[in-house]
């Protein structure tokens, strides 16, 4: 029998920067947790000191394909949340936000699940009012460099308040500013995290335009912290709700606030400003100070310190595998601020569809083949073997589902589901075969679903 507090909680984007924390967070209050991440910018490294735990789980899958597991509480965290990721492919950013939380919410609805979403101060864009007030609605460019992110998150808020006020759902909203702390990915073009790995590698900092735009920094403990508190507030208290430091700093104090505190001989340079760059962000906290008795805790110089020491330890281990294996070297993150590597990327892309969980069944099925039953040990010849078996072709796995697993793109036509094909998103569903994350597919046996209307 469970225990009245122990709840099993659902973390979508588990093994990012904030995500991580929230798992680390929620074990310790005794709960069961369950990771889904597609490591497109989340990585296991982050999330590594928590697998032996008994009550945390580890699921790779996209949040764009729906996701049936029992559940009593969801945070959807997963969306690539800096720039650089999430420009490199905007498309797929704008699915994550609209598709994820279609997917999220039709969980949510069918297993009678409160669900938190992680918005965003981005949803406000250039604001004109200062500090920016829940009330606010914003001021985004709608066809920008941004504009995925920015819409997309938008987007996702209409649609928690929707299910809402048509199906009751138990929602929870967040607008969340400018985070950092320790397991910031170090090349994900943010503030903290460029000016920290630039600082602590002797490189010259950059700061974008004159270095007078503003933001508010806020330390990940105070923010997890916060995530919980409004999780835990009655129905009625939806969002949403501002969450971040309303303390305003210019990016020319930040960077000289980095250089001092790293004892670094980094000099700042300039660079143009990127387009749609906003020009301050600083959150209105009342609502989040009234409701849930909260507001940061932690010093802007104490955060820094701890986030100074993980980066330390980030550049030690590049320095060791570039020490043991310069070509791996090659292939690795830059440490500056122009970005990750494409490489990087695109693995993560092409591991966001091929190791979809759902479609582990269909994996099993083909290792089932008695003519596989005997493969050799040796990868590639593995590899040979298997398109023996299933007729050739650059297809390694057969699939059942409407993802082909595949390295240069050349698949068997026969294996491919109607509909369009992309050779970098795979193919679109027809709408015929449109699958409703609201219910439970059919089982093995034949038995049906079970709907959203079932306890």
């Amino acid at each position: 029998m469970r225990e009245a507090y122990r709840k099993r909680i659902l973390v979508t984007g588990g093994a990012g920067f904030l995500g991580s924390h929230l798992c680390e967070r929620l074990l310790e209050r005794g709960h069961d947790v369950l990771c889904v991440d597609n490591f497109y910018t989340g990585t296991k490294d982050n999330i590594a000191h928590l697998l032996d735990s008994p009550n945390f789980e580890l699921m790779r899958h996209d949040v764009t394909f729906p996701l049936y597991v029992e559940v009593d509480e969801i945070y959807n965290l997963a969306c690539p949340a800096s720039p650089i990721h999430y420009q490199h492919d905007p498309v797929q950013t704008t699915k994550t936000s609209v598709h994820g939380a279609i997917n999220m919410l039709g969980l949510a609805k069918r297993v009678h699940a409160r669900i938190f979403q992680a918005s965003t101060s981005e949803v406000y864009g250039d604001a004109n009012v200062h500090p920016q007030q829940e009330a606010y609605w914003g001021n985004v460019n709608p066809i920008g460099p941004r504009s995925c992110y920015d819409e997309g998150k938008r987007c996702a808020e209409t649609l928690f308040m929707d299910y809402r006020r048509q199906h009751g759902l138990s929602i929870k909203i967040a607008r969340i500013f400018n985070t950092y702390g320790p397991r910031m990915h170090p090349s994900d073009g943010r503030v903290i995290s460029n000016f920290m790995m630039q600082a602590l590698s002797s490189q010259p900092i950059t700061v974008y335009g004159e270095g007078t735009q503003t933001r508010s920094f806020c330390y990940v403990d105070d923010m997890v912290d916060a995530f919980i508190r409004l999780m835990n507030t009655p129905d009625e208290l939806t969002g949403p709700m501002n969450l971040g430091n309303p303390h305003e700093l210019s990016m020319l104090d930040i960077a000289r606030r980095i250089i001092e505190l790293t004892g670094s001989s980094s000099e700042i340079v300039f660079k143009p400003l990127p387009l749609d760059d906003p020009w301050h962000r600083q959150p209105d906290i009342s609502l989040a100070r009234d409701a849930l008795g909260w507001s940061p805790s932690t010093p802007l110089d104490q955060g820094l310190m701890r986030t100074a020491q993980h980066f330390r330890r980030v550049i030690e281990a590049l320095q060791v595998r570039n020490a043991q294996s310069p070509q791996a070297m090659a292939q690795a993150p830059s440490t500056r601020s122009e970005g990750v590597h494409v490489s990087q990327i695109a693995d993560a892309r092409r591991a966001r569809h091929i190791d979809c969980s759902n479609r582990r069944q269909s994996t099993s099925t083909v290792l089932k083949d008695p003519a596989m039953q005997n493969e050799p040990s040796d990868p590639v010849e593995r590899a040979d073997e298997r398109r023996k078996v299933l007729g050739g072709g650059d297809v390694k796995e057969k699939r059942d589902g409407p993802i082909e697993q595949r390295e240069h793109g050349n698949m068997d036509s026969s294996l491919v589901p109607k509909g369009k094909y992309h050779p970098e998103e795979g193919p679109d569903v027809p709408e015929h075969d449109h699958v409703d994350p609201d219910v439970e597919p059919a089982s093995r046996s034949g038995r049906p679903g079970k709907s959203d209307n079932e306890a």
